[in-house]
């Protein structure tokens, strides 16, 4: 009886330990929205038509990013599905979807996207 109370303690104050730990790595996370352009599924524009709209998504990007909000942009080298990553500072993915909606190359859909919940250690890449 004596050695179960023993391990019940040490159990105990382990996970106290633990939990402590967890909140203190918890309090030094920062949420934001990591984004991955993909093709999107209307990509047959003629090459003055798709020059105009990739001029308005990088005018979308500098946009973005003036405003404090898109904190990482850029596209990807190959030339796979995927096109581009963008990592967003902000309180909802209402609002990142709503600025990616607001970007001519998804409203004419030559792009799209997939939004994802992510984290980092305050301080270490961002902000």
């Amino acid at each position: 009886m004596k050695r179960f109370l023993f391990i019940s303690a040490i159990l105990f104050f382990v996970s106290i330990e633990l939990a402590t730990a967890q909140k203190k790595n918890g309090d030094n996370l920062k949420p934001y929205f990591f984004v991955i352009l993909k093709k999107g599924p209307t990509r047959d524009q003629d090459s003055v038509t798709a020059e105009k709209i990739q001029k308005g998504h990088i005018e979308s990007i500098n946009r973005l990013a003036a405003s404090g909000k898109l904190n990482v942009a850029g596209p990807f080298l190959d030339e796979g599905e995927m096109r581009g990553i963008y990592v967003f500072d902000c309180s909802s993915e209402d609002s990142v979807k709503a600025m990616l909606e607001s970007d001519p190359a998804v409203k004419t859909g030559r792009l799209a996207y997939e939004i994802h919940p992510w984290m980092t250690q305050k301080g270490t890449c961002f902000k």
